[in-house]
């Protein structure tokens, strides 16, 4: 196809209109529940009390600030995609944010800024006329506009990820395993709580003595996600794989479209698999061994767990799987004198080249 005619062929599939609405119109349309603000998305943002009211100073101030991205659903409600943060900000300064649950979230308590060293400890309300904004403040606040760019729900069904993910990269997001649990979130919440389940897994949790530093950036999710991607895919789909961090987010996102996925069936080889790897090695499980030292050093090494635990999870739930404690162990010991594994080359070459290597050595390793 010619690049012209790719281009307009893109074009249609996006179907866009934009709105200038105040803060006012907002509010009304969050009340009524035609605004969608994603209360789940909280947890990766992460705004302070003081950013939170250096934006609040902006619209007092009248500074432009970004434009709000929304999706129309078939019901004609609008899903922020992109602006989660800067709603909520009003909203819990307004005493209107709900958490998950419904309930009202504690209302923001402004910090002094800058510019106006006056909004220290100022709220939307108060029993102190002192700490309460004034009416002038609260009008420009009601007054204060955005600029909307919506996507209509004539639009490709995937228009809202791609969006979103190209707004957040390298941006909002530290990793992108945060982005992806959010377009996860937009995409099917009770799946994203199922996975939030897997991820409080105890034997999960042991095999996987992650850093703070890991834990911060969203570790323990991803080797989730490479799991549940990586257990039965076709080897030959892995050569495919351009950028892994892309496919990881394609395919975990197809998995939660899915009506088809059997969550009971791939829960139980995810369980079976980490508890098959507490009870054999542990916290070692995914360190490098040391024959010298006769145990396992270092930080968790995600090639060995592309190997031990997609290796485990691939066999676990065949009906003739059995394997000691001993098997693994020897598994885990003899890995680093495994061609190809140990080979230097392996860790300088990128995740991409790197997957179909150790995703079929595991394979390899623990069939019968």
């Amino acid at each position: 196809m010619h690049l012209d005619n790719e281009i307009k062929k893109r074009q249609k599939e996006i179907s866009t209109n934009s709105y200038s609405m105040s803060v006012g119109e907002l509010l009304s349309l969050y009340r009524d529940g035609i605004l969608n603000v994603r209360p789940e998305f909280q947890r990766f943002f992460r705004w302070t009390d003081e950013q939170k009211s250096r934006f609040i100073e902006s619209l007092l101030l009248k500074i432009p600030v970004p434009p709000i991205f929304v999706s129309q659903t078939e019901k004609g409600k609008w899903e922020v995609v992109d602006g989660n943060q800067r709603l909520s900000t009003i909203l819990q300064l307004v005493g209107e944010l709900k958490d998950k649950d419904g309930n009202k979230v504690e209302p923001l308590v402004l910090n002094r800024t800058k510019y106006l060293k006056n909004l220290e400890e100022k709220q939307w309300t108060s029993d102190s006329p002192d700490k309460e904004l004034s009416e002038f403040a609260k009008l420009e606040i009601r007054l204060a506009r955005f600029d909307l760019q919506i996507i209509l729900n004539t639009s490709d069904p995937s228009a809202k990820y791609e969006l979103f993910d190209r707004l957040n990269t390298g941006g909002t997001f530290a990793v992108p395993q945060e982005a992806r649990n959010c377009l996860i979130i937009m995409e099917n919440p009770r799946f994203f709580d199922w996975l939030t389940n897997l991820s409080e897994d105890e034997n999960f949790q042991e095999c996987l003595p992650l850093t703070e530093q890991a834990i911060k950036e969203q570790s323990n999710p991803e080797f989730l996600v490479r799991f549940l991607v990586l257990r039965a895919i076709h080897i030959n789909e892995l050569k495919k794989i351009n950028d892994l961090a892309s496919f990881l987010t394609d395919k975990i996102l197809a998995i939660a479209r899915s009506k088809d996925y059997d969550k009971k069936k791939e829960e139980k080889a995810f369980r079976k698999t980490f508890k098959l790897l507490t009870d054999s090695l542990g916290e070692d499980a995914f360190k490098k061994f040391d024959p010298n030292k006769k145990h396992a050093l270092g930080a968790v090494l995600v090639s060995v767990f592309e190997v031990m635990a997609i290796g485990i999870g691939y066999h676990c739930l065949k009906p003739d799987f059995s394997i000691t404690p001993e098997k693994i162990k020897e598994v885990h010991e003899g890995l680093w004198t495994k061609k190809g594994f140990s080979d230097k080359s392996l860790s300088r070459t990128s995740a991409a080249a790197r997957i179909p290597v150790t995703v079929k050595l595991g394979r390899d390793l623990f069939v019968k």
